[in-house]
């Protein structure tokens, strides 16, 4: 099967990421997306074009209803457009199969969300390791302590989310997301449950994700502080982008929320 010209082995068997895979494209053309809620419909997103060409850490503001998840949803696959097309690295995701998809967002893909979505049975340790062992990582139990060391939890691996605070959960979420070693991560309020120093970390481990590996960072947020520390800032409303702009990161010592 052929997604756009593009054999589907390509979208099912991409290559894996690395420090060499600067340049990830993501394109979005007019894209629309609209619920139907009884006999009204919610447009969500509204002829959206975006284009990312580049390592570059991008952070997406705007209020509550703007669009800024269902634009994440869309470009991770987890949501298809009403209208437009969603092209990563040239392949055209936008009608692909089920399980191409699932193969986009396990190779391609990672998400940190709002809600933690760890699982309750398995240790910080084996959630992070889940992640890195979905992702094909033949180092998943050296990266997932790796990782959560990054995040400052080397003590707390072996203690079950139930034991952790909500800030210690959240670190432990977006160290799954980076254990992947996915060219694309995508992630929804990450600093949102942290106090101003672990925020501060978490952001400089974005920054150096997406500098040192050549990642797509892409990152909701309603905190314009955390803007500043942005290659490039795009605001949203009534699921339109009401400006796209690049911009000189700030020193993470300049920031303050």
């Amino acid at each position: 099967m052929e997604l756009s010209g593009v054999p589907a082995v390509a979208l099912t068997e991409p290559a894996r990421p690395g420090p060499a895979a600067r340049g990830t494209r993501i394109d979005l053309d007019r894209v629309a997306k609209r619920y139907a809620i009884g006999d009204v419909t919610v447009t969500a997103l509204d002829g959206v074009d975006l284009h990312v060409g580049e390592a570059s850490l991008v952070v997406i503001l705007g209020p509550s209803g703007s669009g800024k998840t269902t634009l994440l949803n869309v470009i991770g696959a987890l949501d298809r457009p009403t209208e437009g097309t969603v092209r990563v690295n040239g392949i055209d995701i936008t009608r692909a199969p089920p399980a191409a998809l699932a193969a986009f967002r396990r190779r391609s893909v990672s998400f940190i969300f709002q809600s933690f979505n760890l699982f309750p049975a398995l240790t910080a340790l084996e959630n992070v390791q889940f992640g890195a062992d979905i992702a094909g990582r033949p180092d998943r139990i050296a990266t997932a302590t790796d990782v959560l060391a990054q995040v400052g939890l080397a003590e707390r691996r072996h203690h079950f989310p139930g034991q952790l605070s909500g800030g210690e959960q959240q670190r432990v979420a977006i160290a799954r997301a980076l254990a992947t070693g996915n060219p694309i991560l995508l992630a929804d309020e990450p600093t949102g449950e942290l106090d101003f120093r672990t925020g501060v970390q978490i952001l400089e481990l974005l920054h150096g994700v997406t500098h040192s590996a050549g990642n797509a960072v892409l990152v909701v947020t309603h905190n314009r502080e955390i803007a500043r520390v942005a290659d490039r800032i795009i605001e949203l409303s009534s699921g339109r982008i009401e400006s796209d702009r690049s911009n000189e990161p700030a020193a993470m010592a300049e920031l303050r929320w």
